[in-house]
């Protein structure tokens, strides 16, 4: 008996000591959040925007589709990360990113093909070509830290994986939002460029930020 009553007051002087935890919101619900802080940034440089430029491209089909992939790809690989981030959630969630990738992907490749066939139109100078890779990644890193923050709350299973996706959602987001400010066409040596960034960001994402997340889920 003088054990057992031991063994109570144990446990009520544990569960006394314990404090509750907030759950965490919904993937979608996150995904949309950080969404938003990339939207405010796109906010803060609308003001350099040539509007009708902008408009011009847009009104392109391929230019179009390519902008529209970059938003669904950022949009689809944030809910992706959020919700592998989540123990016990399918990690066939880290698919959902791949049409709009492929949508992206495609539609960007039309630019080269048109260099191709009227070589010398739309070509872009060194110095900007620079310019967009340094665009890419200035965008890209802050919303990545951002999204990895957001991750950390929860105790993915699959850091790496999470991360990735995070890595992508950060670098679609800097496309897209590179798209107003994008003066040409997309030529073979821009897409390498843009590739380049893209999956360097997603790399970095995968390994330094995998290593955080799968620290949060020792600790826990």
């Amino acid at each position: 008996m003088a054990d057992l009553a031991r063994h109570e007051r144990l446990v009520e002087d544990l569960a006394g000591s314990l404090e509750p935890v907030r759950p965490l919101h919904a993937p979608a619900l996150r995904a949309a959040l950080w969404l938003g802080a990339a939207l405010l940034i796109g906010l803060v440089l609308a003001s350099r925007i040539d509007t009708n430029g902008f408009m011009l491209r847009m009104g392109v089909p391929d230019l179009a589709l390519a902008a529209l992939g970059a938003v669904l790809t950022a949009a689809c690989a944030a809910f992706a990360a959020f919700a592998t981030s989540v123990p016990g959630r399918s990690r066939a969630w880290a698919l959902l990113p791949l049409p709009p990738l492929a949508l992206w992907i495609g539609a960007s490749g039309f630019g080269c093909l048109r260099d191709w066939i009227a070589p010398g139109t739309g070509l872009a100078h060194p110095q900007e070509v620079a310019g967009c890779f340094s665009f890419l990644v200035c965008v890209s890193v802050p919303l990545s830290a951002l999204i990895v923050v957001m991750l950390r709350r929860a105790c993915p299973l699959r850091p790496n994986l999470t991360a990735a996706l995070g890595g992508l959602a950060a670098a679609a987001a800097a496309a897209a939002l590179l798209m107003p400010f994008h003066p040409h066409d997309a030529t073979a040596s821009d897409l390498l460029i843009h590739a380049v960034a893209v999956l360097g960001v997603i790399g970095l994402n995968g390994l330094a930020g995998g290593r955080l997340l799968g620290s949060r889920v020792d600790l826990s």
